[in-house]
């Protein structure tokens, strides 16, 4: 279908006429016609599969963090799906005896649940400008709320993802995220071919199998910046086999293809007031875990920094309570345990959940074959809504208001924590919050 011509029509249909809703049907003036109760869209199923098939394809090149998934289609109405994970068989040391057939084995399945969340948007389209706009508004709107729907469902799938167990802190050199260290003349803690080397001696390890004959990896383009560098690195044309690229692959190296994606996980510290990242110190330790501190230009309130982490003398501590200038310290959350240190006065006082002085930590998930699973976009997976003008029956009396929309199930679960490892680095930028 010609989709110019598409948008066009559908554009006419949707605009067209003042229609009434009652209880036998929606009448369009103008025409006489009556579309009956219920089927307010003014969509043909033509035009449904063309919109619904739209937005998917303006969705799909966001979801990098779904490229690897075991995927299941969930069934109409469910709430809960069930992903399978399959235990390897286990060695036969027995020799068989001629004649006499050995016992068979079972396949050893195990089902994880997974409750289906929904997600959703939409965006009003005012009647003069259906009517009146050069531009296709419609169509516009589909394919913005593709985006969003593909950015929505693909950070969905991240944060599930980036809370893996199997953490790699750069090259091991350091036991914590606090204490990667990027931006120095020397020493940063930036994505290397040893780390790649590192990750995959775990996957192998673990006997994960690879996705097409190699692991797998989603990285920030800032993060990939520092790995390119590397002579042994591999552009997708230099492949032996070329034929079968993933969307947004980069290259590959040391057995792992790369996808990059903006929206790969960003470990980033929050700034600890308004007007500043940090905060400093007033005068030397009196009472160690009740840190004394002074910022220019504005007042902290009392207790507003409680639940945040900081980092003084590149040690990490959890504020339980602060005043306008003292905030009390303690080594971890659940505030059993009165963080002390000695300290100077001057000294800064860095946002801890993230990097060394507060640094962004990027992750690069380097992945085997069946290490998590997600649901897919088609049937139940993401609808295209579309409401025209006069179906809101009397909360809009003059038939000024359409919408179109998205509304998509959703849920993303690890399947074997065993075949997926998170790299933390710093990088050569710094990227912020995503």
């Amino acid at each position: 279908m010609n989709s110019v011509i598409a948008n066009h029509d559908f554009l006419q249909h949707f605009a067209a006429g003042t229609r009434v809703q009652g209880t036998e049907g929606i009448s369009n003036n103008e025409t006489g016609e009556v579309t009956p109760y219920g089927a307010g869209d003014g969509l043909s199923a033509e035009m449904k599969t063309y919109y619904s098939d739209y937005l998917i394809d303006n969705a799909e090149p966001y979801l990098a963090h779904d490229l690897f998934a075991q995927k299941h289609k969930i069934p109409r109405g469910a709430k809960t799906i069930s992903f399978r994970k399959y235990d390897p068989l286990p060695k036969r040391m027995t020799p068989i005896t001629e004649g006499v057939t050995p016992d068979g084995q079972n396949l050893r399945v195990s089902e994880v649940e997974a409750t289906v969340a929904q997600y959703g948007g939409y965006v009003e389209l005012t009647d003069l400008l259906l009517l009146s706009a050069v531009d296709n508004n419609l169509c516009m709107a589909t394919k913005l709320l593709g985006a969003q729907a593909g950015r929505t469902l693909d950070t969905i799938s991240r944060e599930v993802l980036a809370g893996g167990t199997n953490v790699q802190f750069g090259e091991n050199a350091v036991s914590a995220r606090h204490l990667l260290v990027g931006g120095k003349a020397s020493g940063n803690h930036y994505l290397t071919v040893d780390c790649i080397r590192r990750a995959v001696r775990f996957l192998k390890s673990q006997n994960a199998e690879k996705i097409n004959g190699s692991y797998v990896a989603i990285i920030h383009p800032d993060v990939s910046y520092d790995l390119m560098n590397d002579p042994a690195w591999k552009y997708p044309n230099q492949y032996a086999d070329s034929t079968h690229i993933f969307e947004g692959e980069i290259g590959k190296i040391e057995g792992v293809r790369f996808v990059e994606s903006s929206e790969a996980k960003i470990f980033h510290a929050p700034d600890l007031t308004s007007v500043s990242r940090t905060l400093i110190t007033d005068g030397a330790a009196v009472n160690q875990f009740n840190v004394k501190f002074k910022v220019e230009g504005e007042t902290v309130e009392e207790d507003a920094l409680v639940g945040r982490w900081i980092l003084l003398n590149n040690l990490r501590a959890y504020v339980g309570s602060n005043t306008a200038n003292t905030l009390t310290l303690y080594t971890d959350s659940t505030k059993s345990c009165p963080f002390t240190t000695s300290y100077i006065d001057g000294l800064q006082i860095y946002p801890g959940e993230a990097g060394a002085d507060g640094r962004d930590v990027y992750a690069t998930l380097v992945m085997g074959d069946n290490a998590y699973g997600t649901t897919q976009l088609s049937g139940e997976g993401l609808q295209h809504i579309v409401k025209q003008l006069g179906s809101a029956g009397t909360s809009d009396p003059l038939n000024q208001r359409a919408t179109v929309g998205w509304k998509a199930s959703k849920v993303t679960t690890r399947l074997v924590e065993a075949f997926m490892v998170r790299i933390e680095t710093t990088s050569t930028f710094q990227s912020g919050e995503n």
